[in-house]
């Protein structure tokens, strides 16, 4: 049994917000109160830990990531610089410690601040004046897309006869020959003659990588990748090695499987759980793919990839239902989230003819709306899982591209102010998966320099600090179906907190960009303490 004394202790639990001492008992909270009180509960039989003033919250949560390609992205090149000859020369330091042959893979980088001519993408050729023998592979910050070069497009068979895949775009230049970039499923095309991880390796990897989540204050994830992680996170529980709470997507692509199974959104236990069935309507802004009802600013043809209708997405949603699994959708311009909540609809009255319960769904994203839908999300009851720290990253980009319509962009506020549920993340690798960075975004609207301003972009979307950090604990929980064991510090809630040397309820704001856990427990175990690193 522990006891925690000596703390401001912020519960997120409305019966009993504050508290200044908490007992746990076998991986549970036991009690929250003052320490004279719980020390007559335990009756003697405790391990006492004086936190010296310190504030402790609930474990968060990133309540959306990939965590496969984070974890194995810890071992890539970091693409994210701030001009194409930045990126280069990191690509050609890694490949002169690479052995001919071997792939190089990289991945963050944007091509919208390196000001290249033409359609703003660099090439194969880049890549192959620096690289002639390797084969090399960049993923995209935005992971919508992916630079190669031409060792790497002669292994995937990519010529100037292949087609554009279903929902993908291989970019050409006039004579038609393959640039290097691909957009969306495209990205397939080298993914599948790329050499895959064993499950034992990934697991490694997301071992590994548990200890960075850990100091950024994590004890809980919702993964968006595929089978290999599900494999490789079974493993880790299997093992006791699993020391993250995962709520574990599945891809649509394996609805059938799933369905045929009668798996249901819930089913595991309290490490590894099944969570919702996962479908792409749309891109993203970085490569302009994200699906608008009006054209790109300076792009009359492009309205970018529209993956699906609302009809086709109700079948998916259909299937689902009928066994109990609920849906999760990619939706980033207008008119995908338009085309999601049109299904989501069809599917709130096909869950009531059909006497079927009204589930957990989910838009990923929601990066701007239409007015008209502003108040939908809530009106269905559907999850708005959104990640802060795209607004600060992508300001400029909107500006840019959508002009006026980022009134609606990343806006927290106004899905609060209707009544959704926000459950928030970092979409890591395609942002840092560190929380406070998104509290940062989510509290000021600006970036670290300061960008755009004192009262930050769009500052009426602004949240306060508890409905942020509410966002990373109660909502992320609400939107696992986790809300009466996760998410707060209550009697009977399963022990996940960090501890915290600096306030933030009541430092500065400009303070979260360098915080981190000072302790961070897990079902009660200590699971990483900055005295020890």
């Amino acid at each position: 049994m522990k006891l925690l004394f000596n703390a401001r202790i912020y519960t997120f639990d409305p019966a009993h917000p504050g508290a200044s001492a908490l007992l746990v008992d076998r991986g549970r909270i036991l009690a929250v109160g003052d320490k004279d009180d719980l020390l007559g509960l335990a009756g003697g039989r405790v391990e006492a830990l004086d936190l010296r003033g310190r504030a402790v919250l609930p474990g968060l949560t990133d309540a959306h990531l990939h965590l496969q390609y984070y974890s194995l992205g810890l071992q890539k090149i970091d693409c994210e610089t701030d001009t194409l000859e930045e990126c280069l020369q990191r690509v050609a330091a890694r490949v002169k410690t690479t052995p001919s042959g071997a792939w190089v893979l990289g991945h963050g980088w944007n091509q919208n601040p390196w000001g290249l001519a033409g359609e703003g993408f660099p090439s194969a050729a880049d890549l192959d004046a620096i690289a002639p023998n390797h084969p090399v592979y960049l993923t995209a910050k935005s992971l919508h897309a992916a630079w190669a070069n031409s060792a790497a497009l002669n292994l995937a068979g990519i010529t100037v006869n292949t087609p554009d895949p279903v929902d993908g775009k291989i970019q050409r230049d006039e004579a038609g020959r393959p640039t290097g970039i691909l957009l969306e499923s495209a990205m397939g095309l080298i993914d599948r003659v790329m050499p895959e991880p064993t499950v034992e390796a990934l697991a490694d990897a997301i071992e590994k990588a548990q200890s960075v989540f850990w100091r950024m204050g994590l004890t809980g994830v919702h993964d968006f990748d595929r089978r290999l992680s599900f494999m490789a996170l079974q493993f880790l529980d299997a093992h006791g090695r699993l020391k993250l709470r995962v709520n574990k997507n599945l891809p649509v692509s394996d609805l059938d499987h799933a369905n045929a199974l009668g798996l249901r959104t819930g089913f595991g236990n309290d490490m590894l759980w099944i969570g919702s069935v996962k479908a792409f309507m749309d891109g993203a802004l970085g490569p302009r793919t994200a699906a608008m009802f009006q054209p790109y600013l300076n792009e009359p043809e492009n309205r970018g990839i529209l993956n699906m209708d609302a009809e086709q997405l109700f079948e998916h949603c259909r299937q689902a239902a009928d066994v109990g699994l609920s849906m999760t959708v990619h939706a980033i311009g207008d008119r995908a989230n338009h085309e999601v909540l049109d299904a989501f609809e069809q599917l709130r009255a096909y869950e009531s003819e059909r006497g079927l319960p009204h589930l957990r769904h989910r838009i990923e994203h929601v990066q701007v709306l239409h007015p008209d839908d502003a108040a939908r999300l809530a009106q269905l009851n559907v999850v708005a899982s959104m990640q802060p720290i795209h607004a600060t990253s992508d300001m400029l980009t909107a500006d840019r591209y959508w002009g006026g319509r980022s009134a609606l962009a990343y806006a927290w506020r106004t899905q609060l102010q209707h009544g959704a549920h926000l459950a928030f993340g970092s979409d890591a690798p395609v942002e840092s998966p560190n929380p406070f960075f998104g509290l940062h975004a989510a509290i000021t609207r600006r970036r670290p320099d300061g960008t755009p301003g004192p009262e930050g972009w769009y500052p009426e979307q602004r949240l306060t600090p508890a409905e942020a950090v509410s966002a990373y604990t109660v909502g992320a929980a609400y939107a696992a179906n986790a809300e009466h064991r996760l998410g707060m510090l209550a009697p009977g809630y399963l022990a996940d907190l960090i501890v915290l040397e600096r306030d933030p309820f009541a430092c500065p704001p400009d303070d979260l960009l360098s915080m981190q856990s000072f302790s961070t427990m897990v079902g009660g175990e200590w699971v990483w303490n900055s005295e020890m690193s």
